[in-house]
């Protein structure tokens, strides 16, 4: 199978696979598991953070990050398709008792400017308005088809944010790609954020695992936190050693995804009834409008795994995600059976 569905989909590299045979492990509730303490110091370094904390997953470390930054009944500003909003299943509702003030980013890329952020702020309203108490932003951004945010945009922002005591916490599910594509540093980029979750498991490949940053206090109260949500794990550093592996050593291959993933683009753009501008495809995502086809992304997905393709139907549009287990002539062949699938001709 030629899996395009998401980059968490990556087999343990050899290398991974090796490192985690060989962890030297300990009782991470307790703090004694060494490569979990490695893994984290290593994190915070590359990020210029003062601390780091691993968890189990992506949603863990964003919704712990909303508990922590906010109180119950104020509200998070959030880009309309928001990884934290529409995919982690309200849990800044259940748990940290806020909710989204989703906003719509007019150019349609999913990167939030300031003056569309300041047009959803509540600030000394109508005791009966929910203020607001988080900022989120996210980079890339997923449903946005791996748009990347500026680390001038994300300055702004967060200048702007804390000249209102507003705190901001970057979703950097992805921010290793998004670093790539911007030829800047992870640092630079999360730098101006109160905290940051990125996602050891996505475009890096390790098999579990994603790490929240922030000051020290902030990551001490999320240890707690995640012990509350059940992420507080024992012998994990077999984990934590893959992860080591992937922070190492898998961003130098992420120009290759973000290559391929241009090359399905242009591809997919020769074909009359698709359409996506293969220019805004910069990092590992390619999202692609099939409403002119006459078939639903669904069914377009499901011939296309019959034919040994795997990718997601969205609405009218497909995401096909790029990755290291995906090789050029993997893109080819997509390409190929999309061709056969959904025709050379504009549907009539």
């Amino acid at each position: 199978m030629i899996d395009l569905r998401s980059d968490t989909v990556t087999k343990p590299t050899p290398a991974m696979r090796r490192a985690m045979a060989d962890a030297e492990v300990g009782d991470d509730v307790y703090g004694e598991d060494p490569t979990i303490n490695l893994l984290q110091e290593r994190a915070a370094e590359l990020f210029e953070k003062e601390a780091a904390l691993f968890v189990p997953t992506g949603s863990m470390g964003n919704q712990t990050a909303v508990k922590l930054h906010t109180k119950p009944g104020q509200e998070v500003v959030i880009e309309e398709r928001g990884h934290i909003y529409n995919f982690e299943m309200a849990t800044m509702s259940a748990f940290a008792g806020t909710i989204a003030r989703p906003v719509k980013s007019n150019d349609g890329s999913g990167i939030l400017t300031w003056d569309e952020i300041s047009g959803a702020l509540h600030f000394n309203s109508a005791y009966y308005v929910a203020p607001t108490g988080l900022i989120a932003i996210e980079n890339s951004h997923n449903l946005a088809g791996g748009s990347v945010m500026s680390r001038e945009r994300t300055e702004d922002i967060c200048t702007r944010a804390h000249e209102r005591n507003l705190p901001v916490h970057l979703d950097g599910a992805r921010i290793f790609n998004a670093a790539t594509a911007l030829n800047e540093s992870v640092a630079n980029l999360a730098r101006p954020a109160d905290s940051v979750m990125f996602c050891l498991s996505k475009g890096l490949g390790a098999p579990v695992g994603s790490m929240l940053l922030g000051e020290k206090a902030f990551i001490d109260e999320a240890r707690a936190i995640r012990k509350m949500l059940g992420g507080g794990m024992r012998q994990a550093g077999v984990l934590a050693a893959a992860g080591l592996i992937a922070l190492e050593e898998s961003p130098k291959g992420l120009p290759e995804d973000h290559a391929n993933a241009k090359r399905l683009a242009e591809g997919l753009a020769e074909l009359p009834s698709v359409r996506i501008d293969p220019e805004k495809v910069v990092t590992n995502i390619v999202i692609f409008d099939v409403s002119e086809t006459g078939q639903t992304a669904d069914a377009i997905c499901a011939q296309l795994r019959e034919r040994g393709v795997l990718a997601s139907g969205f609405g009218s549009s497909i995401r096909a995600v790029t990755h290291y287990d995906v090789s050029r002539d993997g893109i080819e062949t997509a390409l190929r059976e999309l061709r056969s699938v959904i025709g050379n001709t504009p549907h009539v």
